[in-house]
């Protein structure tokens, strides 16, 4: 790779279970100096999650393998779900001191990363861009909207976009061609391995424990809410599965108790409820699937970075045309199956295709999915963002 010698800030509100593995590969495989600024401590220290209704922090390692600093966030109820939770007035001054060749943004929409935008562009500091937005489920931003959002994005020299429907997101508010630079979303493919024999072994206890041994499994994992649609997933399962199949949710939510109920209502019907569980645990998760499920609808699943780490695993996924990785990772008939997010009839229908799959069909999907994934890396990652640094020159 042609590695600029620029100095890269990197802004970013938290440490992310998904980012972090990346930001490790990076120190270790190439030459680029940079360093991550991080806005809160969520994910690191106990954080509640209103959307999980938990109170938690990753268990995996976020942190070491590259360089990194905190800055103090004095917000009065830090977060990312409103402007001013990530308010960290030493941010600039922290810049300055480490002297950037160029800022990277994950995201504008705090009072912390607009004051750095508009410190960037007082100093002559070129900005990239990094976000993951479609316009799938939403229609065309309002005129107001749109237009403040087109002159927002020509403040930065390139932009780095994860996929087909993120690439049109940022045609249609003005960023040339020219400036937009391929860099997927992926995973840290070495956690997410169908070699991974701990996992494996996990998956099989878990299978026997639940009574799913011999039985066709569908997964869903993640929050228990509304955008992702898992009470249209169960009521689906209610009206197509036979006895030779199983639905399992992994997770929590505000829809617990209303999904708990529901389930209770078809003792017929074999559906297990687990609890949330944090990241070392999810491989063996996923391994519990013949078919893992994400029917999110909205523009609330800006990818789905679920469906990557259950097709390193060989599993086949079913999801809604809105979730943002559709049509970029999920082929119908060939990674796994696709439904119209808001018709639960054709949810029923998908469903029944897929639990009614063969073996060799499965195992076919599995197989397609598991190659398709692993050109999701963080190598072509990496490539797409030293090519926007490149372009700077």
């Amino acid at each position: 790779m042609n590695e600029p010698s620029r100095r890269l800030a990197i802004l970013l509100s938290h440490p992310v279970q998904y980012y972090s593995p990346w930001f490790r590969w990076l120190k270790a495989n190439t030459s680029l100096d940079f360093k991550v600024f991080y806005l809160w401590e969520a994910g690191v220290c106990e954080t509640r999650d209103e959307q999980f209704d938990a109170t938690f922090k990753w268990d995996v390692d976020l942190l070491s393998g590259y360089d990194h600093e905190f800055v103090p966030n004095v917000a009065r109820d830090p977060g990312t779900h409103h402007f001013r939770g990530l308010d960290n007035p030493t941010l600039t001054g922290r810049l300055a001191a480490w002297k950037p060749g160029a800022i990277l943004l994950f995201g504008y929409n705090s009072l912390s990363l607009q004051r750095a935008v508009w410190w960037a562009k007082r100093q002559g500091v070129p900005l990239l861009f990094r976000g993951d937005s479609h316009l799938l489920g939403r229609g065309q931003p309002g005129l107001v909207q749109r237009l403040l959002l087109k002159v927002f994005y020509r403040q930065f020299a390139a932009v780095t976009y994860v996929g087909t429907a993120n690439q049109a997101y940022f045609r249609f508010l003005g960023v040339p061609a020219s400036r937009l630079f391929f860099a997927p979303h992926s995973v840290d493919a070495t956690r997410f391995s169908r070699d991974d024999g701990a996992a494996q072994g996990t998956a099989r206890q878990i299978r026997t424990e639940l009574g799913l041994v011999g039985k066709r499994v569908v997964l869903f994992a993640g929050k228990f809410s509304p955008a992702k649609q898992p009470i249209e997933l169960l009521r689906a399962f209610h009206a197509v599965a036979t006895d030779t199949d199983a639905l399992v949710f992994v997770g929590a939510g505000e829809l617990k108790n209303e999904l708990t109920a529901l389930a209770a209502t078809r003792p017929d019907r074999c559906v297990r409820i687990l609890p949330f569980a944090n990241q070392s645990e999810m491989p063996s998760r996923y391994l519990l699937a013949d078919i893992f499920a994400l029917p999110s609808r909205g523009h609330y699943e800006t990818w789905g970075l679920a469906v990557n780490e259950a097709m390193h695993l060989g599993v086949p996924c079913l999801i809604s045309d809105l979730v943002g990785c559709q049509r970029d990772l999920i082929t119908p008939g060939e990674t796994g199956w696709v439904f119209p997010a808001n018709d639960p009839a054709s949810l029923a229908a998908t469903l029944v295709q897929a639990l009614r799959s063969s073996p060799e069909e499965l195992r076919q999907l599995g197989a397609a999915a598991l190659l398709r994934a692993a050109s999701y890396t963080y190598e072509q990652t990496t490539a797409g963002l030293l090519s926007a640094l490149a372009s700077l020159a």
